[in-house]
């Protein structure tokens, strides 16, 4: 089972594309490391207080795929220096 979702964030603290990717990159190793996950920036590059990610989960169980996928959005929310807009997701 699949599982993705994307989300977008506002970094008000970014005041150059310097300081977002420095966030951003932060935040998506992090997930990485943390959650089996893959993650990458979808949109936005060249904004600098605005990007959208992508988020894929796979397992064999659905719930599985889920789970991982909503602990790893759960720990993006909690980033103080952003702040999440939407979030969409879809099961393939």
């Amino acid at each position: 089972m699949i599982v993705y979702a994307e989300c977008e964030f506002l970094i008000p603290t970014a005041h150059s594309l310097k300081e977002k990717r420095a966030v951003l990159q932060r935040m998506l190793t992090r997930t990485k490391q943390k959650f089996n996950v893959s993650i990458s920036e979808l949109a936005h590059q060249d904004v600098w207080q605005r990007t959208t990610i992508g988020i894929v989960s796979v397992a064999s169980q659905k719930d599985a795929a889920e789970r991982e996928l909503t602990h790893a959005i759960r720990y993006l929310e909690s980033y103080p220096e952003w702040e999440c807009i939407e979030i969409r997701k879809e099961h393939l």
